[in-house]
């Protein structure tokens, strides 16, 4: 049986020192809603709520669907609430600040700081094959020094995908909505559906040995993200490349409308065996930043990139 969809917080709901105006998000695992803090600031707030465990029909408590569920429910609480402990200790522009995370109504929240822009799922369908390379390389490259900051801490994202990138206004990118406490939840009870992205997700996120997991699988869900900029959709599903590898190179399919050092960069990010992938994220910056290998608009803009952060340094 399908588990019934949960209900939202209400609008002008009171938790703690926040007020919650709308829901802005939901998915099997939890619900994003966005509110204000006591000096009107607004917030995002992310509850814990997987659809398969638990369940609120009415009023504000989450209650397990049962005796059975409780444990796992509280073994998932637990995950959810040591990720939003290492995501607080992260500081960097290009990765979801985490400012509070408590419990209430029987589960628990991460507050985070809220932005305004677009995902790059959105940026991906309003742009359809018009994505340049240089932007492809400015938003990973960006990107991938978040991810990097992520990586020192001990901490797998495990649901890179474009809809988790998010484009502010001013054109930088930030990473969101981490999957690690998902993943976790998933390997350790197997009885649960995966909660995975396919297409996003590596080979080895299909399988209950964490050991396996990496740099190199988030590194995948990089190469994935950055072949739907060009494709307008996802790779085909890891787990359907290991039965009957039907995935066409991001060399063969774009070859001669991108550079093929890019093109080739993304098809050993999509590698199945994660040995043949880049090990670490450092590399695949490192490729993306190549200034020989960019289009000539790329090497403009990081040479006036050079110029900002160099008069910034002697204003400071």
């Amino acid at each position: 049986m399908a588990p019934q969809p949960n209900q939202a917080l209400p609008g002008g709901h009171q938790l703690l020192n926040y007020r919650i105006d709308k829901q802005l998000s939901a998915g099997g695992f939890s619900l994003v809603y966005l509110a204000h803090d006591e000096n009107n600031q607004p917030v995002a707030i992310k509850e814990y709520l997987p659809s398969a465990l638990a369940l609120r029909q009415e009023g504000v408590v989450v209650q397990a669907t049962s005796a059975e569920n409780l444990n796992i429910f509280r073994y998932g609480m637990r995950c959810f609430f040591d990720e939003g402990l290492a995501l607080a200790k992260i500081v960097h522009p290009n990765v979801v600040r985490v400012t509070n995370f408590f419990r209430a109504n029987e589960t628990v929240y991460m507050v985070m700081q809220y932005e305004r822009g677009r995902t790059l799922q959105d940026y991906i369908l309003h742009r359809k094959n018009e994505i340049k390379e240089n932007f492809i390389r400015r938003i990973f490259a960006e990107l991938l020094g978040g991810l990097r900051e992520v990586h020192a801490h001990k901490i797998l994202h495990l649901d890179i995908k474009p809809s988790n990138i998010y484009i502010r206004v001013d054109g930088s990118p930030l990473l969101l909505d981490f999957g690690a406490a998902r993943q976790t939840l998933t390997l350790e009870k197997t009885s649960l559906n995966p909660m995975y992205t396919p297409g996003f997700a590596a080979p080895e996120q299909y399988g209950h040995d964490r050991d396996k997991l990496g740099p190199w699988t988030d590194i995948y869900g990089v190469g994935a993200s950055m072949f739907a900029c060009l494709a307008g959709f996802a790779p085909q599903a890891a787990n359907m490349r290991m039965a009957e590898d039907k995935q066409e190179s991001a060399k063969k399919l774009w070859g001669g409308h991108y550079s093929d050092h890019l093109l080739e960069l993304i098809d050993g990010c999509l590698k199945l065996d994660p040995l043949e992938r880049p090990q670490s994220v450092f590399v695949v910056q490192k490729a993306l930043l190549e200034k020989d290998k960019m289009p000539a608009t790329q090497k403009k803009h990081s040479l006036l990139h050079r110029i900002r952060n160099k008069f910034k340094k002697a204003g400071d």
